[in-house]
């Protein structure tokens, strides 16, 4: 992949991605608000008992929990991290090889994408936070409810109208109505830091998969699409690049869900290295790739959208800017 000299090309093609593929979008819609679900809770044992279960409690409306905000602000996000890419991938070439329109080297492209990746963590985090907390705040609740009653059977007297300790009242509706309460009660409650939690691994999965997410494409084209020409070509270095970069991405995004999760009236990881291990221990290693699978079958043909449009774009306005 050719390196481009305007970072305003990179915007303006991250926009123009943004908009032609919000819905389908890789990063906010989670797989219609899934894969939260299952990376945060034990007891599910498969997508379709995670389906079914979010039927049950929260019907259809379940599926779509907290994903207004990432929608709404996706366009933004990608333009960014798409300008970040060619902006940061300009200034290198320039600076090694004296013109920016220079053929990178893979290492270039790979610190460019993991520079990209950083940059998107300010963006993200806070909707992140949103997201994660509303798509968990129901089971967090049942099982809340559960604990509460279990506690309460021993005892002689009626079972108290509250429990203290619980994030949600007993008999009331959810603490957060919707992304911009959500964030205000986070704020209110947990201060800033409360908006950021979890993006040591928002950082550490960004940083890394975007380096592997645009040098696993550059790579592949070269392989499919050696002339730049071939759609087809495109399609299939694109879709293949989705996949590798969730590959990567997948062990830190089940980390950075349950550090963004914990924090709803109970406090159970003191940190990422904590997390990690609590998470292994209580579960084994494959905790830290569940979800991959539907990760992989979403990223395919979402990333080859992406791509076919990124590059259409990037030529567009090559060609507009001559």
């Amino acid at each position: 992949m050719g390196c481009a000299g305007d970072s305003a090309q990179g915007l303006r093609a991250g926009y123009a991605k943004a908009r032609h593929t919000t819905g389908t979008v890789d990063e906010p819609k989670k797989e219609v608000g899934l894969q939260v679900r299952i990376q945060t809770e034990p007891n599910y044992t498969g997508i379709w008992n995670c389906v079914r279960d979010t039927y049950r409690r929260e019907r259809v409306w379940g599926f779509y929990r907290g994903l207004s905000l990432p929608v709404c602000t996706v366009s933004l996000v990608s333009s960014v991290s798409f300008g970040t890419y060619h902006h940061c991938l300009a200034h290198i070439c320039q600076f090694r090889y004296g013109s920016a329109d220079a053929k990178p080297a893979r290492t270039d492209i790979t610190l460019s994408g993991f520079v990209s990746g950083l940059v998107r963590v300010i963006l993200t985090s806070p909707t992140e936070v949103a997201k994660v907390r509303l798509q968990t705040q129901s089971q967090m609740q049942t099982q809340a409810q559960t604990q509460c009653w279990r506690s309460s059977a021993s005892w002689p007297v009626a079972v108290p109208t509250q429990c203290p300790a619980l994030p949600v009242t007993l008999g009331v509706g959810p603490k957060y109505r919707g992304p911009l309460h959500c964030l205000a009660t986070v704020t209110r409650e947990e201060g800033l830091r409360g908006l950021y939690k979890g993006s040591s691994a928002l950082l550490l999965r960004d940083s890394h998969s975007f380096a592997t997410y645009f040098l696993s494409y550059s790579i592949l084209c070269e392989w499919f699409a050696p002339t730049g020409q071939s759609q087809p070509g495109v399609l299939m270095a694109g879709g293949c690049a989705g996949v590798l970069a969730w590959a990567v991405a997948t062990p830190m995004d089940v980390i950075k869900s349950r550090l963004q999760a914990d924090g709803q009236g109970r406090q159970l990881y003191r940190g990422l290295l904590h997390c990690v291990v609590a998470s292994v221990r209580e579960e084994g290693l494959r905790v830290l790739f569940k979800g991959l699978a539907l990760n992989c079958c979403r990223a395919f043909p979402v990333n080859m959208v992406v791509f076919v449009t990124y590059e259409a774009v990037l030529r567009l306005t090559r060609a507009l800017l001559k």
